[in-house]
């Protein structure tokens, strides 16, 4: 079973919205703290916007008003709704798992958001 799996990529005009969604696995998803990172062609993974352990949600500064996270726990799925989106966000989202009080981290293979100019 693949422990997460993302949909909601695609293709999108700048200033355009998309809406990210990772499904997890319930013992995943019930003792992880939840997040998104993206890869940019040439450039390192980073950090888009997560859940801390406490519930707390952080956010890169280039994605702050522009990005949102949510979770649905009943569902087991974790949400990235991006709206006024910019050429300099297209990469291959990933979402993330990190086990809470652990160094166990789950990946999904990602998905690739395309923002045109």
């Amino acid at each position: 079973q693949v422990p997460l799996v993302e949909s909601g990529g695609g293709l999108v005009q700048a200033g355009g919205s998309l809406r990210l969604s990772c499904a997890a696995s319930r013992s995943i998803f019930s003792v992880s703290a939840m997040g998104w990172y993206r890869q940019a062609p040439g450039k390192q993974r980073e950090l888009v916007a997560a859940f801390t352990s406490g519930g707390a949600t952080n956010a890169a500064d280039s994605v702050k008003g522009r990005f949102t996270i949510s979770r649905d726990n009943a569902k087991n799925t974790v949400y990235l709704q991006m709206n006024s989106l910019k050429p300099e966000d297209t990469a291959v989202y990933y979402c993330n798992a990190r086990v809470v009080g652990s160094v166990v981290n789950y990946w999904g293979k990602g998905t690739l958001v395309t923002v045109s100019s």
